[in-house]
């Protein structure tokens, strides 16, 4: 058996705890900055107040001071579950713990922009660890559809795991797979982490359709608005496709679990679709998190709003067609300029 160290102890990085403690390893959940409370808990009852399970017999808290002690010298695997706001912060906490290379395999979503690309986590994260430390650190990714709360009472969740090294990937999804939690292994690392972190992003126009029926005209049929979710959909596939490819990417991961199924599962509730939901309402971005979603952290929003200049880079520079991308462009209008969000329904129709 192996010793795994989860850094962040949010409802992701902690329902992990299920398939690495079924599978007999030996789990230390560290907390971050911000999960003290749910250290304590775990450490007096064993629950997990925002998932509100009790996690395995066996999972040892630590908090966000104590990672070096935490990761010891028998650590196996890293798993890092912070969110992407997070992430620099998890550099420096492995630029000071780590004494070498140790596995890291990560389920924060996001995108570090570069001037005229998006560089995948992972590989942020290992070029930092390496110009800071001189330690290169072999670094993988979880994306598909997984919903912690569902995953922190065993239900059958299907993960897709990523890295450059085809060995690193397969051991890691052997170290986790369970009877209800099944990792398949893909080697398209930054096609798999654009749609993990875009399917957050797309949620939103997808969400718009429900929010929008409250603005519609009641009919006697009391009819809901289900068709215009599925054009938004199709749509956010395609454009999620040209992402892909134009990074590199494979059309395999935005068709499968990475991207048509996260994207699938991410539309079903989450603070991404109910963003969507009050922008139909007629709200602003601004007028959101001024009210109904005051302090709430939308990764999808974050998202846009940190890639956006990257985004329209390429596309001034014929990188991406802009054209082919209405409702990316009409999403980071939102975000980015507090317009509303207009969806350009002939635009979806006229390229294929």
């Amino acid at each position: 058996m192996s010793t795994l160290t989860i850094l962040g102890a949010g409802v992701m990085g902690s329902a992990m705890c299920l398939p690495a403690r079924d599978r007999g390893h030996t789990v230390r959940l560290v907390g971050t900055h911000l999960d003290r409370e749910i250290i304590d808990s775990v450490r007096t009852s064993g629950r997990h107040p925002k998932l509100n399970v009790k996690l395995p017999d066996g999972v040892q808290g630590f908090h966000h001071e104590d990672f070096a002690q935490a990761l010891g010298t028998d650590t196996d695997l890293i798993v890092l579950g912070v969110s992407s706001a997070g992430v620099t912060w998890a550099i420096d906490r492995l630029c000071e713990a780590l004494k070498g290379p140790v596995p890291v395999v990560m389920i924060t979503k996001g995108m570090h922009p570069e001037q005229a690309k998006l560089t995948a986590l992972p590989d942020r994260v290992a070029t930092e660890v390496k110009r800071r430390t001189g330690i290169d650190l072999p670094v993988a990714a979880i994306g598909g559809p997984c919903i912690a709360g569902e995953l922190a009472v065993r239900r059958h969740t299907g993960t897709v795991i990523t890295a450059h090294d085809a060995g690193l990937a397969q051991r890691i999804a052997a170290m986790l797979e369970t009877d209800y939690y099944h990792p398949r292994v893909s080697g398209d690392v930054i096609g798999v982490e654009i749609c993990a972190a875009f399917k957050n992003f797309f949620a939103i126009g997808v969400g718009w359709a429900a929010g929008h029926l409250e603005k519609m005209e009641a009919t006697e049929n009391r009819a809901f608005n289900h068709n215009a979710a599925a054009i938004i959909f199709d749509q956010a596939i395609r454009e999620l496709m040209i992402l892909v490819r134009a990074h590199g990417g494979t059309e395999q991961s935005v068709w499968g679990m990475p991207g048509a199924g996260d994207l699938y599962v991410t539309c079903q509730a989450g603070r991404n679709s109910r963003l969507g939901n009050n922008l139909g309402r007629g709200l602003t971005y601004a007028q959101t998190k001024a009210g109904p979603m005051k302090g709430d952290t939308i990764e999808g929003a974050e998202l846009g709003v940190t890639v956006a200049a990257t985004l329209r880079a390429m596309m001034a520079a014929g990188a991406l067609d802009r054209d082919q991308l209405p409702l990316t462009n009409a999403l980071l209008d939102a975000l980015t300029k507090d317009k509303a969000l207009e969806i350009s329904w002939a635009s979806f129709h006229r390229h294929g």
